[in-house]
């Protein structure tokens, strides 16, 4: 694959209430939770990360009033996708290319493991998108800093084993597309941006809540029994799609 080395790592979601989500994708994924950060409390924040094979969901949730989550939430209308976090093999590469392109950073946070760029909404459109670097970039189940030391015993496969992809909705496909293309320095596919693992699709907004993650596809092994949690909590949007915190979630077997 030409372009630079990324993996699809960790999507958020924001919620108004963070116990309901949780409760509903640990019921129907059949997953635990690895890691609640307390520094998010600094931006007025609780949070868990949840690993999904090796990948991770996180959802956040504004503790008070007047965060940027919070904020998100009345913009969009409700709980929803919120955040693309991909990892890189070439944190230098991205520098050069945020500089260049006139990118603004909202936050930057390094450690001597872990050097995370998130960029300003506004400058790369359609979600909040941070690209990351971590050592161990062609180790399935390198380290990753944002859901501590210790996430890989929380790590549960039984019913689904990971994030296939990200589904960015927007009233121009072609142009955010290539938005993101031209900030990865990586080759597009029609409207879609394949990585090293995982895709970034571009699909047209339909349900009227702007530019945004609004998809996920999850790689599942017991549908049965997804489907089957995901009707008892009333959370089947489709014959292999659920909604749930405000996301549709793609069953992809």
């Amino acid at each position: 694959m030409a372009g630079n080395g990324y993996k699809l790592r960790q999507l958020a979601l924001v919620a108004r209430e963070l116990a309901a989500v949780e409760e509903d994708l640990l019921a129907i994924f059949g997953l635990q939770v690895a890691y609640r950060d307390p520094v998010v409390g600094n931006w007025g924040l609780e949070n868990i990360v949840v690993p999904v094979g090796n990948q991770f969901l996180e959802v956040v949730a504004p503790t008070q009033p007047g965060t940027t989550a919070g904020r998100y939430l009345d913009r969009r209308g409700g709980d929803g996708g919120y955040m693309v976090i991909l990892q890189t093999e070439d944190p230098r590469g991205r520098d050069a290319r945020v500089k260049q392109m006139g990118i603004r950073t909202v936050h930057q946070s390094l450690h001597s493991d872990y050097d995370g760029l998130q960029m300003h909404p506004r400058d790369t459109a359609g979600s909040f998108l941070e690209v990351d670097w971590a050592p161990g970039f062609d180790q399935p189940d390198g380290s990753w800093h944002p859901a501590s030391d210790h996430w890989r015993p929380a790590r549960r496969m039984e019913i689904v084993t990971g994030l296939l992809a990200a589904e960015i909705q927007t009233p121009d496909t072609a142009a955010l597309t290539a938005r993101w293309a031209a900030i990865l320095d990586r080759p597009a596919e029609g409207n879609a941006i394949p990585l090293d693992v995982g895709t970034i699709r571009f699909v047209q907004d339909e349900d009227g809540r702007g530019e945004g993650l609004g998809g996920i596809d999850i790689a599942v092994v017991d549908r049965a029994r997804v489907l089957r949690e995901a009707e008892r909590r009333g959370r089947v949007a489709g014959d292999n799609q659920l909604l749930i915190g405000g996301t549709r979630f793609n069953l992809i077997a």
